[in-house]
């Protein structure tokens, strides 16, 4: 496959870089990401991937967009309210890069159906806000040998690490069991501010570009924490996979 006149000037600002250049490219074009959520961090990563060039984007997302949700979610606008955030961001990423296939999925991401949502992808992303999704999506990834970066935000820090199979503890290695109602707060009750979660949605973009070129150093095995109050990044070393973990000590 070459790269047409098109594309070669879309992507010219990645062409010259040495760590891309045209195999980069194509590797790009040629791979996939699924995004599960298409929210706070669902909106920048989704518009990073796609002007990127990742040539397979699913979306995964139950939910309508509400008035609500523009404060953060910059893939929606006005005229999206009552449309489905998969629908609005599909529409989006068109109109930013055709070379974009982008398929949708209208659902609640669940134990019956996240197996095969997962199969079709290189990369996953974990953009949902609550942590029964966070350890269903960790747990199936972990099972199928999936590679994925989780994200969350709340208030005005993000934190984001990712999983490669066999290679880097897990999200439940690190926080073994869902916490009860009530235990840990949610966004929606402390707030978020939605810098943050543009912030924080970018770097998993770049986490899953860096995976799908092989290139750089991934967050496998650490946690990066982001405090927009203090401009600050903290790189925290995880500690090795848990052996009692219920979803990867099988594996080994």
């Amino acid at each position: 496959m070459n790269l047409t006149y098109e594309q070669n000037k879309r992507y010219s600002r990645q062409l010259v870089m040495k760590e891309i250049g045209e195999s980069g490219q194509k590797k790009l074009l040629s791979s996939s990401v699924l995004v599960i959520g298409a929210g706070g961090l669902g909106s920048p990563a989704l518009m990073y991937l796609a002007s990127a060039g990742v040539g397979t984007i699913g979306i995964a997302d139950a939910d309508e967009v509400d008035v609500s949700n523009l404060q953060r979610q910059v893939i929606h606008n006005c005229a999206d309210i009552g449309k489905a955030k998969v629908e609005s961001a599909k529409e989006k990423i068109n109109k930013l890069n055709p070379d974009v296939n982008v398929k949708t999925y209208k659902t609640y991401v669940n134990s019956e159906n996240i197996a095969e949502l997962i199969s079709d992808y290189d990369f996953v992303l974990d953009c949902t806000d609550n942590f029964g999704s966070k350890f269903l999506i960790n747990d199936y990834c972990v099972k199928a040998e999936k590679p994925f970066c989780h994200a969350g935000v709340v208030g005005f820090e993000g934190q984001l690490m990712t999983y490669i199979p066999h290679k880097s503890p897990c999200y439940r290695c690190v926080f073994e069991e869902e916490p009860k109602a009530g235990d840990v707060p949610l966004p929606k009750e402390v707030g978020v501010i939605s810098a943050a979660c543009g912030v924080t949605g970018s770097l998993q973009a770049m986490e899953a570009i860096k995976f799908l070129l092989s290139k750089g150093e991934l967050l496998c095995g650490y946690m990066l924490i982001y405090n927009a109050l203090n401009a600050s990044f903290r790189k925290i070393k995880l500690p090795k996979q848990n052996p009692n973990c219920k979803a990867c000590a099988k594996q080994d």
